[in-house]
């Protein structure tokens, strides 16, 4: 992806909050609408200067429920981006989409706006188990949509499931991916539940609510591996499986540590060696732009020292891994620390080492990626001043 830039377009309309949600999202300001348009606009006014010169190669409207907040908006926000900033002929271009607020006039209006990538909601082929979580759409609801995509010409189509929904069986979770399977998808993301402070599923839980449990959430996710790379969507990322050539690159962009600028409430950029968000405010973000105001919630300037630690985190949850020589140009580090320990996850069978020397986990190793990667970087740290104290020492210098 080289130097290239990515946008992120948080809409955080809904129609209906579901129960497992934490993403800044709001249901009934639908009124508010007009105005955050406006406000939007305006701040990619004001940002565009910062990234003259520089190529967009994903745009990606995230939420929130941007099919609910209409097709003429995101038109309108996409006719100004490619008037603002340098946008690839070939950019993806996503658009996140509810079964319940799809049909055919949208994708039809989306695909002739640029619009190339649709990511919908599906979640689950089981009408209780969406019930259960207060998903507002039906089954029925997602092949409809999934048709209409086809119909209206869209070639890269995305599906959303969920695993370790309350009520989910091993046996109901295979017939979801079967049916995700059936609509042929060129991309899954697959996301295990988890329980987020402050949702309504929080305090379900609280209240007594017995959820599939992290061994039942990893016979779920085992399966799934070995069953979408048979099924020609082999896993390049933790939560994500593609046919080749479909692979996100809004997405990777992420993993990858690229560049990449956000715009709404909440959203998080990471540009310029600095990495900032913005307040998880409608009201305060709108208020800021248009009367002018402070709506930076954070911002912080990156050293070399922690980017070095990112790409360990971040490159460890694909499946192209970490390479030894990679790490010790771009971050001056000796890797080999970490190629011990590596080996010592490879005999687990946890980690492994590709054709071409990269390391990566194993879908086993994916599940306790937190404590691999958490383990790996103290031992960076603990090679870092080591390094440093022998630099410093009366005659260490080289």
């Amino acid at each position: 992806m080289g130097d290239k830039l990515g946008i992120y377009i948080h809409i955080p309309f809904c129609r209906s909050k579901c129960d497992y949600c934490d993403f800044y999202s709001l249901a009934g300001r639908e009124k508010e609408m007009d105005r955050y348009q406006k406000a939007l606009l305006a701040h990619m006014r004001e940002t565009a200067p910062l990234a003259q010169g520089i190529g967009v190669d994903s745009i990606y409207f995230g939420g929130g429920t941007p099919s609910y907040y209409g097709a003429k908006r995101i038109r309108e926000l996409l006719t100004h981006l490619h008037k603002l900033f340098q946008v690839d002929r070939d950019a993806e271009v996503t658009v996140e989409c509810n079964p319940d607020s799809t049909d055919y006039k949208l994708l039809h209006t989306l695909r002739k706006a640029g619009v190339n990538r649709i990511s919908l909601g599906m979640q689950s082929a089981d009408g209780e188990e969406l019930q259960r979580i207060h998903r507002i759409h039906t089954p029925h609801q997602t092949d409809q949509a999934v048709e209409a995509a086809r119909k209206a010409k869209f070639v890269n189509v995305s599906l959303d499931l969920i695993y370790g929904l309350p009520g989910q069986t091993m046996d109901s979770w295979k017939a979801t991916v079967e049916h995700a399977l059936s609509l042929i998808p060129q991309h899954l993301s697959c996301y295990g539940l988890k329980v987020e402070e402050g949702t309504p599923l929080a305090r379900r839980v609280a209240e007594g609510e017995v959820l599939p449990d992290e061994d039942q959430q990893a016979d779920l996710y085992l399966w799934t591996v070995g069953r979408l790379e048979r099924a020609g969507l082999p896993q390049y990322e933790i939560s994500n499986f593609a046919k080749p050539g479909y692979e996100s690159r809004h997405n990777l962009r992420y993993w990858l540590t690229r560049p990449y600028i956000g715009f709404g409430p909440g959203a998080h950029s990471d540009f310029g060696g600095r990495r900032y968000s913005f307040v998880r405010d409608l009201d305060a973000y709108i208020r800021g732009v248009l009367e002018g105001g402070d709506i930076i919630d954070a911002s912080e300037l990156i050293p070399q020292r922690e980017r070095c630690g990112e790409y360990l985190m971040l490159r460890l949850r694909t499946t192209r891994g970490v390479d030894g020589q990679e790490y010790r140009n771009d971050y001056f580090m000796d890797f080999a620390p970490l190629a011990a320990r590596l080996r010592e996850f490879a005999a687990q069978g946890w980690a492994e080492q590709t054709g071409e020397g990269r390391w990566r986990f194993t879908p086993r190793g994916f599940l306790v990626s937190n404590q691999l990667i958490g383990d790996l970087l103290d031992r960076q740290e603990q090679a870092d001043w080591t390094e440093l104290i022998r630099r410093n020492r009366p005659g260490g210098a080289e």
